[in-house]
C-alpha cells in the first residue's frame, strides 16, 4: 500500500518540536492550507521514488513556513475582494429574490372567488332581544356572533366583561387577558386603537394617519370578543346593565343595554377649556380626525399665502401659528410644525413663506414641559429659542377670536400685561377633563365621588361607592384615591371595640405600629417610599415622648402622608400598567372561582384576597423638541440630545406600537420622509 501523505507530514515533524498532529487527517489539511498547490504530488513520473517529505515540503517552502513569513498568494488581494464581494451580493439578491417570490406565493393565496361558510346559528335573543331595565330598554342577552365558531360557543355561559372604550388601558387589558375566562364585549364609537404618542406626527406628514390606528376586532380576535359600536351613556348598578346609544342608517338614536358582571370604564377624557371664550376658533388634538383637520388647515393656510392676491398683513396672520399649552402634546406639535416648515417648505413653496411664517407656544407656568425635570425644560427651551420658536412663558389665554388670539402675561416687574397676536391657526392642548359620562356616573354615586376631574377609585382600581368586585375604572378617565388616614382609622377603630376599647384612647406602641405601617403598605403601595423609617417617623409624632402613639398622633402622621401622595399622570404609561394589573388580577380570580364556589365564598373583598394593590412604577418621560429629543428618566437623570436622541425617541414608541402591522407601517413612513419628504397634500 503506497504511504499516505498525512502520515508522511507527521512522521516529518514529529519529534521536532515545532508542531504535533494527532491524526493523518489533520497533517492533510495542514499541507492543505500551509502550501497549497505546492504540497501536491508532483506529475513527473521519474521522481515517484522520492521521499514523502521531498515532494509534500519543498525546501524553500518549510523555511518559510517556519520562519512566519507570509506564502505568496496566486491570486491578488483586488481580486481575491472582488470575488468574495461579487458572491456575498448574489447571496443577497438571491435571497431578496426568494422573498419576493414566496411573498407572491403567498399573497395569490389570500385571494378567494369562492366562499362557502354553511349555515349560520344565530341565537333568537340575538335578533329579537327581551326589554327590561328601569327604561325598559332592549338588553343585548346574546350577540349574532356567539355561535360563530366552538370557541365562542364555549363562552357564552362565561362571566360577562364588558369594556367601555378602546385606549391604552383597555387594549393593555385585552392583550393580557386569558381567552378561556372571560366573555369579552367592548363599547366603543370607534373601532379602532389609536397611538397617541405619535399624533402629532400624523399632523404634519411624517407619519400617515392609518400607521396609527389598529383596528379594535384585530385586537379581540385572540380572545375571541365581540364589540359593540356605540357610545355609553349610563350605568344601572342594581341591574348590572349598562346603557349605550347609537345612531342608525336613517340618522335616528338607539338605545339599549349591555348586560354586566365585570364593568371596566376606560372612557378617556376630554380637553379642558378653562372657561376660556371661543374655543370653536381651535383645534384640538385627542383623535385621528383632529389630526386630519390639522393637517388640512395648515395646508391650506400655506396654500392661501402663495396667492397673489393676498396682502401682506393676512399673509403674516395665515402664517402665524399659535399653541396654547406647553405640555407634551403641545411640544411635540410645535417641533413637528416647524420641522415641516423648515425642512420641507423652503423646498416645495417660494421662498417668501419661510421668512414670514411664525409658530408661538403659549405656557401659563414659568417653563414648558413643567412636569419634566427643570434641566430639561430648559434644554427645550433653548432648542426652541434657536429655531425661531416663539416661547411666551407665564401667560394665560383670555380669548381666541377668529383672526387672533388675547393673552394676559406677567412680566419681569410682576406686573400683568395683556396682548393680542394675531393667528391663523391655533392648537388647544392646555390639559385634560372629566367627560360626560364619567359626570353622570360621579352624580349618581353621590357622595362616593369627591373628585371633580375624574372618577375616584381604590388601590384595587374599583370605582368608589359601587359594589366591591363589579365596576372598575382605568386611564384618565380614573384617580386613585389617596385617603390613607381615612382608612386605615377605620380600620384601628374597628380594631380598637374588638378588644373593648375606646378609639380615641387607642395607643400603639412601636411594634404596633409596625404592624400598621406594614398594613398600609400593603394597601396602599405609593405610600411604601415615605414609610422607610419608621423609628424615625414614630419619634417624630410622638411629641409627648410617651413612647406610644395616640389616635391624634397616628392621624397626624398617616395624613402628612397622605398630603406628600400625588395624583397619578394621566398618561398612556399609567393606563398601560393599569390594563395589564386588571389583566393578571381578572385572570387570577378566574382560576380561584372554582374553588371560590366549592367552598361557597360570594361575598367579602375577593379582589384583596386574591391579588396585591395596584403599584404604578414610573418609567420616565420622553418629548420630541425638534430634531431633538429629552427623556425624564426619574429622581432628577435625563437625557438629552440630537439626531441620536430622535433615533432613540422612535425606537421607544416603535417598540410601544401594538402590532406588527403598525410597526410596519411606522417604519415605511420615516423611510418615505428620508427620501421623499413629507405629504404636502390636504384631503
Amino acid at each position: 500500500m503506497p504511504p499516505q501523505p498525512g502520515a508522511a507530514v507527521a512522521r516529518a515533524f514529529r519529534g521536532r518540536g515545532t508542531c504535533r498532529f494527532t491524526s493523518a487527517y489533520q497533517a492533510n489539511l495542514f499541507q492543505t492550507r500551509a502550501f497549497g498547490k505546492q504540497a501536491r504530488r508532483p506529475q513527473n513520473p521519474e521522481r515517484k521514488h522520492d521521499s514523502p517529505t521531498q515532494w509534500l515540503f519543498p525546501a524553500k517552502a518549510v523555511s518559510r513556513a517556519l520562519s512566519g513569513r507570509p506564502l505568496p498568494q496566486r491570486r491578488s488581494f483586488f481580486l481575491n475582494f472582488m470575488y468574495r464581494s461579487a458572491a456575498i451580493f448574489g447571496t443577497g439578491v438571491g435571497f431578496f429574490g426568494f422573498l419576493v417570490a414566496a411573498f407572491f406565493i403567498y399573497d395569490s393565496t389570500t385571494y378567494k372567488e369562492t366562499s362557502f361558510f354553511g349555515e349560520c346559528r344565530v341565537s333568537e335573543f340575538a335578533l329579537s332581544p327581551r326589554r327590561g331595565g328601569p327604561k325598559n330598554l332592549p338588553i343585548i342577552d346574546a350577540l349574532i356572533d356567539d355561535d360563530d365558531t366552538e370557541a365562542k360557543r364555549a363562552q357564552k355561559q362565561k362571566p360577562r366583561l364588558v369594556i367601555l372604550g378602546g385606549g391604552w388601558g383597555s387594549v393593555a387589558l385585552l392583550k393580557e387577558l386569558d381567552p378561556d375566562d372571560y366573555h369579552v364585549t367592548v363599547v366603543s364609537p370607534k373601532n379602532y386603537f389609536l397611538f397617541t404618542p405619535m399624533l402629532p406626527s400624523a399632523t404634519v406628514g411624517t407619519l400617515e394617519l392609518r400607521s396609527l390606528v389598529e383596528p379594535i376586532r384585530r385586537i379581540l380576535s385572540r380572545i375571541n370578543g365581540h364589540y359593540v359600536r356605540a357610545e355609553a351613556q349610563d350605568v344601572e348598578f342594581s341591574h348590572k346593565l349598562v346603557e349605550v346609544s347609537q345612531t342608525d342608517a336613517h340618522g335616528k338614536e338607539m338605545r339599549f343595554y349591555v348586560p354586566y358582571d365585570k364593568l371596566v370604564i376606560a372612557v378617556g377624557s376630554v380637553t379642558n377649556p378653562h372657561g376660556v371664550k371661543g374655543l370653536e376658533n381651535c383645534h384640538f388634538l385627542k383623535d385621528i380626525n383632529d389630526a386630519r383637520m390639522i393637517r388640512n388647515q395648515v395646508m391650506r393656510n400655506l396654500e392661501l399665502a402663495c396667492l397673489p392676491t393676498t396682502d401682506d398683513a393676512e399673509r403674516r396672520r395665515l402664517l402665524s401659528f399659535v399653541v396654547s399649552g406647553g405640555g407634551p402634546t403641545g411640544v411635540e406639535f410645535a417641533a413637528e410644525l416647524f420641522d415641516l416648515l423648515n425642512e420641507d417648505l423652503t423646498i416645495r413653496f417660494p421662498k417668501l413663506l419661510r421668512n414670514e411664517i411664525s409658530v408661538h407656544l403659549i405656557q401659563s407656568r414659568s417653563h414648558i414641559l413643567n412636569t419634566y425635570d427643570e434641566a430639561l425644560s430648559k434644554y427645550a427651551e433653548e432648542r426652541f429659542a434657536r429655531d425661531q420658536v416663539d416661547v411666551l412663558t407665564n401667560s394665560r389665554v383670555k380669548e381666541v377670536q377668529s383672526d387672533k388670539i388675547i393673552f394676559t402675561q406677567k412680566n419681569e416687574q410682576g406686573e400683568v400685561v395683556t396682548k393680542e397676536l394675531p393667528m391663523g391657526f391655533c392648537l388647544w392642548s392646555t390639559g385634560v377633563s372629566q367627560a360626560e359620562f364619567c359626570k353622570r356616573i360621579a352624580n349618581k354615586l353621590g357622595d362616593s365621588q369627591t373628585n371633580r376631574h375624574a372618577l375616584e377609585t381604590d388601590t384595587h382600581l374599583r370605582v368608589a361607592g359601587t359594589p366591591l368586585g363589579d365596576v372598575y375604572a382605568i386611564g384618565d378617565c380614573s384617580t386613585v384615591q389617596n385617603n390613607i388616614a381615612d382608612n386605615i382609622i377605620s380600620f384601628l377603630r374597628g380594631l380598637a371595640y374588638k378588644h373593648g376599647k375606646d378609639p380615641e384612647n387607642l395607643e400603639l406602641h412601636f411594634s404596633d405600629w409596625r404592624n400598621v405601617a406594614a398594613d398600609v403598605k400593603r394597601r396602599f403601595p405609593q405610600a411604601a417610599a415615605h414609610l422607610k423609617r419608621l423609628d424615625k417617623l414614630f419619634g417624630q409624632f410622638d411629641k409627648d415622648q410617651s413612647g406610644t402613639l395616640d389616635f391624634g398622633e397616628l392621624r397626624e402622621l398617616l395624613g402628612q402622608i397622605d398630603s406628600k401622595l400625588t395624583s397619578l399622570p394621566a398618561t398612556a404609561q399609567r393606563a398601560n400598567q393599569q390594563g395589564l394589573y386588571l389583566a393578571k388580577k381578572f385572570n387570577k380570580m378566574a382560576s380561584a372561582a372554582p374553588g371560590m364556589s366549592a367552598n361557597d365564598i360570594r361575598d367579602g373583598d375577593l379582589d384583596e384576597a386574591c391579588y396585591k394593590a395596584f403599584e404604578y412604577h414610573h418609567l420616565g418621560a420622553l418629548a420630541y423638541v425638534g430634531n431633538s429629543a429629552v427623556f425624564d428618566l426619574g429622581g432628577g437623570w435625563g437625557l438629552t440630545g440630537g439626531i441620536w436622541a430622535v433615533y432613540a425617541w422612535r425606537s421607544v414608541y416603535f417598540a410601544q406600537s401594538v402590532g406588527l402591522r403598525t410597526r410596519f407601517l411606522m417604519m415605511m413612513d420615516w423611510m418615505k420622509r428620508g427620501l421623499f419628504g413629507r405629504d404636502l397634500v390636504s384631503f
